[in-house]
């Protein structure tokens, strides 16, 4: 295995409220299909191609009220390539908005600190914060007691994985237990190895991509 460079100390999260709810939107945006112009495919640059000719040579050989059908014909791409783009950006935006409506960050990654080493990635809380990993995600992981409570995900326990500009995101199981971490890219800054991280998932993961559906139910 490759030497990486690894954290000598975990480094604080310090995740907010708003960063947790950018971090899901970018992720639900890149699950879903592409709404920009590169989006548009070859057929459909053809149709509206063919569709602006008509229309244009129309508007230059008819004249009086036939040539309002031209017209309609230039509107109706224009309106195709706004609901292409715009449009379907926008109905993203309001589908994620409705499902995360309810949702809230969890309280354990307001005080959460990670760190990188060679067995896994390294999750630690202070000791005053008793419920910390009592949940369903940090369930039968094993603990460490001291100045802080540690848990370690190992590099085998992931599942799947994937990233954004901004976020690496990690799905893995563990004795029949499924969790989650988001891994701000910003981490960086502060000497947190994300090309450790990802090269560590790309040894146990090869192919990006969350895939939930390849967890076993929990037990």
């Amino acid at each position: 295995m490759a030497l990486y460079p690894y954290t000598l100390q975990p480094v604080a999260l310090n995740i907010t409220e708003a960063e947790f709810q950018q971090a899901q939107y970018e992720l639900f945006a890149s699950a879903s299909p592409s709404f920009g112009l590169k989006s548009i495919k070859t057929k459909e640059w053809i149709i509206m191609a063919v569709v602006v000719v008509l229309a244009i040579a129309g508007l230059i050989f008819v004249t009086g009220y036939s040539t309002i059908i031209f017209w309609l014909m230039l509107v109706s791409v224009v309106i195709y390539l706004l609901v292409r783009t715009l449009g379907f950006k926008w109905y993203v935006k309001r589908e994620f908005e409705k499902q995360v409506a309810d949702q809230e960050m969890p309280d354990e990654m307001r005080q959460m600190k990670l760190g990188v080493q060679k067995h896994g990635l390294v999750m630690a809380m202070p000791v005053n914060q008793p419920d910390t990993f009592n949940s369903n995600q940090m369930r039968g992981m094993q603990m460490r007691a001291g100045a802080t409570q540690q848990a370690v995900i190992p590099w085998h326990a992931v599942k799947s994985w994937d990233e954004t500009d901004d976020y690496l995101f990690i799905m893995f199981e563990m004795k029949g237990q499924q969790g989650s971490q988001i891994v701000p890219k910003r981490l960086q800054a502060q000497k947190f190895p994300i090309d450790t991280v990802r090269q560590h998932l790309q040894e146990v993961v090869p192919a990006k991509g969350l895939n939930p559906e390849n967890l076993q139910p929990p037990a």
